[in-house]
């Protein structure tokens, strides 16, 4: 871990400069000539028919060029997920009904927005209001009102869950109402596992819907050229070939002629993924206008008809031995997938796969469903299931701890994960720092005394403190289209290299952090690396800013392509010093005979020797890769088999608070989080991560929360939505454990998505510690505490 110049050093960024001088340009500071401007009319109701809609008014003002409503697209359809098990549900504009408050019913492009907004008042939608339902238990009873008619047929299983049961086993393929998402995993002898436990304990834990809270708004720009047929799209996304791919086919144009070109991205956390209506709007106007089209979403509708994150409802019983070992566990998930399936499928899946990689569980049984509602549509956000399954089991943990009067970090140690353990679906945990973890992070929050000092000293003071603890795993990449990435780097004649690469800077300093992957096995500085991104036109196949891979699965691409590239350059160079090239090593620009470094030739003189004496051929390195290059176990959503990802982040997280008896608040004082991110390649950008996921989860285990009343937002601005603010952030230790990932560029995995979820079950645990009673729903407020509080009391009269 020592001896490099470039990688494992807190570098500036190199997109710094031009988003401090305001030069960055984002996706809404795009204004092309001619330019258009669209706005969406949605529904007022969750769920109704359209008996009709009149845009005569709407159309006859002037400066409106065009409107559109789902019958002039009713023939497209698309989704995050799509395929045979799962097929797409969502269309740009609703059809034949809507399914929640905000749906898309009818497009207007004019030659200005407060035209376009105007005209949206004029045109008249006539509806026949539907009976709806706002919790997934009340969605799969069998009289409940189908969101999808078209996909449910046969009888409902609502029976085998029950009003207040807990689900007994889907392996069977019964129907259940408005079920648009489904995992079974299990192995070893669950029953036999519980009859073996010493101890058995079920409990039952809520999240809530959360919003993504990205400081630039959702935006999409759009210009067809009718002479090439070539569409050119500036949005604001993670993924750029991704959304190129699903756009294509939704557009009905060859891959070729869409073009996703670089913007930067003011923040996603996730929310930026997907297939938005308004992109594809924009880009259909524009086919269809001949003109530049522009579709900015105000901050409410970004809240309301985006993406939310998942609340979710987790049921699970738990067998351990005396001693705190986990013998048996039987886990039950039941999410809200709002109007359309969104990423429904895939949450349920990683709630079990953020899941099992963290203890040894000889005996297992897992089953998620993912159910449609008439509230907003949910999607993926930082962690993507990790919070809501690690919050959960955690809390668990921390009672059955306490049930059998043991540490709860014994307990965890006793349970968890070492390097080395191959996981029930294949996948082998080459490094793995939880013990590390959770020993620096319980130093560093002190646990050793203040578990115990706080209860002993405190028993009736008004201001309690309390500390707990939580763990956490993310893959680094995972197998999904594009489930690879590529990167080609070309040599200068002075010497310097230009890497081109299809990841998409979002505020995680991804250019940074592969620049200096280039910089280290080329063996110049980042000051002599330049950066081409985000552009499908220019740029090779990356799997994109999701599920953690960038360092691991593009950071590989990019070592790959620079030893490329670095192969080449050594070549010439032994042919000009007369060695082999095992004989030679590069530093500082140069190409130097490692016994005698006085024998070299600078970098120029070589990739020169290379133009000149190879025909005009220049120094061009390529490399590919993806999480497991031989394999061809693909993973399953349904049944949570196959490979999942070829390295495993993982992370302890601590927290101490302080909680106010008299009026329920809860204040973060200390947080501490140990994260095994493999090397660090730039400490700086890693730290920071880190700090922001902290921020998030404390955020959203004490006052994040979409407030819905029948399907209408009640908190749709940065006014009303309670995100932590600077007065809020606690002092904060994060430190990396001491790993190196053997299938990691240099070391490295996953950083930045994964410590976010430790963070709610550390502090849901520490509330506990403080009070001695237990909140098992986020967030936890004022009021829930204030509540349990006054419960406690009648309990001891």
């Amino acid at each position: 871990m020592t001896g490099y110049s470039v990688v494992g050093k807190g570098l500036p960024r190199i997109d710094g400069p031009e988003k401090v001088t305001g030069k960055a340009i984002f996706t809404v500071d795009v204004d092309l000539p001619g330019m258009l401007y669209g706005k969406i009319l949605r529904s007022p109701h969750p769920h109704a028919k359209i008996l009709n809609i009149n845009t005569e008014a709407a159309e006859r003002l002037p400066g409106v060029k065009a409107v559109l409503t789902g019958h002039d697209v009713a023939d497209v359809r698309y989704a995050f997920v799509d395929t045979p098990r799962y097929p797409a549900d969502e269309q740009p504009l609703a059809v034949d009904k809507v399914r929640y408050i905000g749906d898309e019913v009818a497009v207007v492009a004019a030659v200005s927005e407060a035209i376009a907004e105007e005209a949206l008042s004029l045109i008249k939608v006539e509806y026949e209001i539907l009976p709806a339902v706002f919790t997934p238990e009340e969605a799969i009873r069998p009289d409940a009102p189908l969101l999808h008619e078209s996909q449910f047929t046969g009888t409902s299983a609502w029976e085998e869950w029950g009003a207040a049961k807990r689900v007994k086993d889907y392996r069977s393929e019964s129907s259940l109402n408005n079920l648009s998402g489904r995992t079974f995993v299990a192995f070893g002898d669950v029953e036999q596992g519980f009859r073996e436990a010493d101890h058995v304990r079920e409990d039952k834990f809520q999240t809530a819907a959360t919003a993504h809270c990205a400081m630039e708004p959702h935006g999409a720009v759009a210009s067809y050229e009718p002479v090439t047929g070539k569409l050119h799209l500036w949005l604001s996304t993670m993924g750029i070939f991704l959304k190129r791919y699903n756009l294509s086919r939704a557009l009905k144009l060859p891959i070729s002629r869409v073009r996703v070109r670089h913007s930067y991205v003011g923040g996603a956390f996730g929310g930026k993924i997907d297939v938005f209506p308004y992109e594809f709007c924009a880009a259909y106007l524009s086919m269809k206008l001949g003109r530049p089209v522009k579709i900015e979403l105000d901050r409410e509708e970004v809240f309301t008809t985006t993406r939310q994150r998942h609340p979710i409802t987790i049921h699970i019983k738990t067998g351990v031995k005396k001693d705190g070992t986990i013998v048996a566990q039987d886990v039950k998930v039941i999410a809200d997938n709002g109007g359309y399936r969104g990423s429904g499928p895939i949450v349920v899946f990683l709630c079990h796969g953020f899941s099992f990689p963290v203890y040894k569980v000889p005996n297992y049984r897992y089953e998620g469903l993912a159910v449609y509602t008439n509230n907003p549509i949910r999607g993926p956000q930082r962690g993507h299931g990790a919070p809501q399954i690690r919050y959960a089991i955690d809390s668990q943990l921390d009672l059955i701890a306490r049930d059998l009067g043991l540490d709860p970090v014994a307990v965890l140690l006793k349970n968890i994960r070492h390097k080395g353990d191959v996981l029930p679906n294949g996948d082998r945990l080459n490094s793995c720092g939880l013990q590390e973890c959770i020993e620096g992070t319980a130093a560093g929050i002190n646990w050793s005394s203040k578990r115990w000092q706080f209860a002993a000293a405190q028993p009736l003071g008004r201001f309690r403190r309390g500390v707990g603890i939580s763990l956490c795993a993310m893959f680094s990449g995972a197998m999904y289209y594009p489930f690879a990435s590529a990167a080609m780097v070309k040599l200068h004649d002075d010497g310097s290299a230009t890497l081109y690469t299809g990841t998409q800077e979002m505020g995680q300093g991804s250019y940074t952090t592969l620049a200096q992957v280039l910089a280290e096995e080329l063996g110049i500085g980042l000051e002599d690396v330049r950066v081409v991104a985000g552009d499908t036109e220019l740029t090779p196949v990356d799997l994109g800013s999701f599920l953690s891979g960038g360092a691991l699965v593009t950071g590989n691409a990019v070592k790959l392509a620079a030893a490329d590239a670095r192969r080449q350059l050594l070549e010439c160079a032994a042919e000009i010093l007369g060695v082999g090239m095992e004989q030679l090593a590069t530093r500082g620009k140069k190409v130097f005979v490692r016994e005698d470094p006085q024998r070299s030739i600078s970098f120029a003189q070589a990739i020169q020797a290379s133009v000149f004496k190879r025909n005009g051929n220049p120094i061009i390195g390529t490399g590919s890769y993806k999480g497991y290059p031989e394999t061809n176990r693909y993973p399953s959503l349904a049944k949570g088999k196959g490979l999942f990802t070829s390295a495993y982040g993982f992370a302890a997280q601590a927290a101490e608070v302080e909680v106010d008896t008299v009026t329920g608040r809860v204040r973060l004082l200390n947080a501490v989080t140990y994260h095994d991110c493999g090397f660090p390649l730039n400490k700086t950008i890693v730290e920071g991560q880190v700090q922001g996921c902290v921020s998030m989860g404390a955020g959203q285990a004490l006052s994040e929360e979409i407030v819905l009343e029948k399907g209408q937002l009640f908190n749709p601005s940065f006014l009303t939505y309670r995100l932590p603010l600077a007065p809020d952030t606690p002092e904060s230790l994060d430190k990396t454990a001491n790993t190196l990932e053997p299938n990691g560029p240099f070391g490295a995995k996953e950083v930045g998505e994964g410590s976010v979820a430790g963070m709610l079950g550390a502090v849901a645990n520490a509330v506990h510690d403080a009070i001695g009673v237990r909140i098992n729903s986020l967030p936890i407020t004022p009021e829930k505490v204030l509540r349990a509080l006054e419960q406690k009391q009648k309990a001891v009269r």
